[in-house]
């Protein structure tokens, strides 16, 4: 029998068991290392109230809090909500994270 993935589809490498997540999406039990992960940051206030809240705030420098959140979907609901795509058979042999495009701030002098 051919095999599609070298990992089967998880992480579970001399591991008998491993415990289920529920989906994001669906609620589906998903076993934790076949689940796709995503870590969230996000602010805690929106992009159009930070201007209201620093206007009204007494601090001068206050760092508005982050909402830090782990996310687990199941391979139909990421490939449906396109969280990951499919890939071709060569492709899928690239083991590799997708490349991180970071923000770059531009600074002006003068």
């Amino acid at each position: 029998m051919t095999c599609k993935r070298r990992n089967n589809g998880r992480n579970k490498h001399n591991r008998g068991h491993n415990k289920f997540v529920r989906c994001l999406n669906c609620s589906r039990c998903v076993p934790k290392d076949k689940a796709i992960k995503r870590f969230n940051v996000r602010n805690m206030v929106e992009a159009a109230a930070v201007r209201d809240l620093q206007e009204a705030s007494v601090y001068e420098e206050y760092a508005i809090p982050k909402i830090y959140v782990k996310l687990h979907y199941c391979v139909s609901c990421a490939i449906h909500s396109r969280v990951v795509r499919v890939r071709s058979v060569v492709d899928r042999r690239n083991r590799l994270p997708p490349p991180r495009f970071r923000f770059t701030r531009i600074t002006e002098y003068g």
